[in-house]
This record gives C-alpha cells, structure tokens and sequence, in this order.
C-alpha cells in the first residue's frame, strides 16, 4: 500500500498575514482553501514540490512559531536566496558552506516559524535518485501485475468455453492454478460424429513458462482433433513433433487423452506418462487406466500406444494432474491414489461438476485448504 507525506503544519497567528509572506514572497500558490465556520483550511506548496505547508491557527497561542528543522532544497542556492531576499524575506545570514557537502541559508516567518534553504548537494542527489529508483520499481510492480492478470484472463479462455454434444455422457472439468496461470491443461473436443475427446494435460515448470507451453500443447492437440477422432496414436505422435519442435529442449508434459464414443460406449486412450485415469464401476471397483506410452516432448522416436475401455451406464471416468495425488499434509503424506479412489467411489452417484467440486473439498480438508502445485480434475458419467 502507498503512503506519501501530505502535509505540514505551520502553527501562526493570523492566516491571512502569512498567506502575503508564503505566496507573495516565497511564491508558495496555494492548493487548498477551505471554510467551515471559524476553521480555516489553508494549503501553499513549493512549486515544483509534492509536500504543502498548512497555515493553520491553533486553540493554543503558545505553539505559534513553533515550526523548526523544516528545510527547502534547491538547485541553485545564490540565485534562490537572491530572489527570495529581494522579496523581503529575512536571513539569519548569507549562504554558508557546511560540512557534509552542502550550503544553507536560515530564515523566519513572520511568526518565527523557522526555515533553511539549502543547496543540492550530492546527499541530496543521492536520496532523490533513491525515491526515482523506488518509483520506478512500484511502477514496474504494477505493469508486471497489471500483465499477469491479463495472462490469467486470457488462460482462462483457454479451457472449454462451450462444451461439445455427448447424449450419452455427462462431463466437467476444473482447473486451479497454484499461481495466477499455470501449466495444468484440460479441454473437451470435437472428434466427429459422436466422438468427444478429453483431455488433462501437465506441462513442466510453473508460472509464465509452464503457461505458455500449456498455450502450445493446447493449439496442437486442438490442431489434430480430426486426426485424433480417427486414429488416436497418429494424432498424438504428430503432437508429439510439434511440441519438441517448438518447446525448449528441457520441456515436456505428459497427457492423458482418450476418445469417447457415444454409440459403443468405449473409451480409446493415450496415458503419455500421466496419472493414472480412474474408472469407478456401478458395483464399486475401480479400475486404473495406466501409462500406456512416455511424456510427449522428449524424444523425436516417441512412440505413442493407446488402449481400450469399455464403460457402462453409470460408470464415472476421472482423469486427475499429479497436483491432486501428490497433494501432501503437514506431515508430508500425499494425498495419493488410495484416497482419491475412495473419494470418487463415494461421490459417483453425484453429477460430474458436482463430484468435481466434492473431491476438491476432499483434497482442500487434507492439505489444510492450500495447493502446492496445480490441480486439475475432470470427471464423466455415462448415462442411464
């Protein structure tokens, strides 16, 4: 929070007499002048200056001409105080050199209210080029936050905006950033008729970097999605050059994708290195959908294998990040697979954005409600 200095107060005895000496003499315009019965809110400043001076009149007398130490700085000190004394304002004496680098010059007000003016030595040089520098770091703090959160909005345009047609499965999904944006990744596409495709993807690092490289997987698999609807592997290996073409050489993300049929009810997937997908059956088994194939974006002879699942009324596919399973406590226990396969087995007779919402207070009670890394979950339910 930013705080500055608004102004001094200037204790005299008759408001209107030293307005003549501040802004006839000094050349002090005055800022604010404000009545409210017998108070007086009066503001001069120095020009060029951000600090103004209040002539006020106090209840008590005896603080009349009590002001000290407070000290005017100037670049030119013989000009300043040549003007300034040609002006009838009274100097203690002319300006005088002083140890610490500098010059000064005191004076009064009219009420004894004592002044100096100085001139702009390199102490002076230094704590101003100091406030420059503090400035210009505020100013880049708020360009930098003002960008972030414009990379925040437009991440979140990202994910799935409108949700493609699946008569026969209802679905959601959820993502939550451990930063303002993150490398975490979810999507629902369009493969053809009758096919929708899901998706959960991680890619390395965090912040800015991790964003940007979500922005590239997300472009290239939303690139192949005719591919992917007919042939799941091909489509995935041409992911896999794009992403290691067009990503630094330590970059990398694993992804879980799978093609869902509305007709057959079978689920065709890729598990590139990535949680394993949990399939939670009518009569309470849970079934893993394990990696089937290495993260894309390491190696230019990837080879992408996928397989096969077949799904019944009722049944729930969840597809999680390794933000939820690798969520730990204060002791340092995870979350893990165990817990998240009791908490879906538990929740599967609710509507998937519904199950979403549920297993994430699960995760949230277990961590004490923070998350280290990403999370991303993504939930879907063949219908009756």
């Amino acid at each position: 929070m930013a705080l500055r200095l608004h102004h001094i107060p200037i204790f005299v005895r008759d408001q209107e007499q030293s307005l003549q000496f501040y802004r006839d003499r000094l050349g002090f315009p005055v800022t604010v002048d404000f009545s409210q019965g017998r108070l007086r809110f009066l503001l001069v400043q120095p020009p060029g200056g951000n600090i103004s001076l209040a002539l006020l009149v106090p209840e008590d007398p005896g603080r009349v001409g009590t002001s000290m130490g407070i000290v005017f700085v100037t670049a030119d000190l013989q000009a300043q105080f040549d003007l300034w004394q040609s002006q009838g304002v009274q100097f203690l004496h002319p300006p005088q050199s002083q140890g610490w680098g500098g010059a000064i010059a005191p004076f009064s007000d009219p009420d004894g209210n004592q002044f100096v003016l100085a001139a702009w030595d390199d102490f002076t040089r230094a704590a101003e080029a100091e406030l420059l520098r503090l400035e210009a770091e505020r100013l880049a703090e708020q360009r930098a936050a003002a960008e972030m959160e414009l990379a925040r909005d437009v991440q979140a345009r990202l994910f799935p905006q409108v949700l493609p047609e699946a008569p026969s499965l209802e679905y959601a999904g959820r993502c939550i950033q451990a930063r303002q944006v993150g490398g975490d990744y979810y999507d629902f596409l369009d493969l053809g008729p009758d096919l929708l495709g899901l998706v959960v993807g991680d890619v390395s690092g965090k912040g800015m970097g991790a964003a940007l490289l979500m922005a590239n997987l997300q472009a290239n698999l939303r690139g192949q999605s005719a591919v992917l609807g007919k042939e799941l592997s091909r489509g995935l290996t041409t992911v896999n050059d794009l992403f290691l073409r067009n990503s630094p050489g330590n970059a990398f993300t694993t992804v879980f994708c799978a093609s869902y049929c509305g007709k057959t009810r079978r689920v065709i997937y890729a598990n590139c290195g990535h949680v394993a997908g949990l399939v939670a059956r009518r009569s309470g088994i849970v079934e893993r959908l394990s990696s089937t194939c290495g993260m894309v974006g390491l190696f230019a002879d990837w080879r992408c294998v996928t397989e096969e699942c077949a799904l019944d009324a009722g049944d729930v596919l969840v597809i999680v990040s390794d933000g939820v399973t690798e969520a730990t406590n204060g002791d340092g226990m995870e979350f893990g697979e165990e817990r998240l396969a009791a908490s879906i087995t538990s929740k599967q007779h609710l509507a998937p954005n519904e199950l979403i919402y549920s297993l994430l207070e699960d995760v949230r009670a277990f961590t004490s409600g923070s998350f280290e890394d990403d999370v991303t979950v993504v939930a879907a339910r063949v219908r009756a």
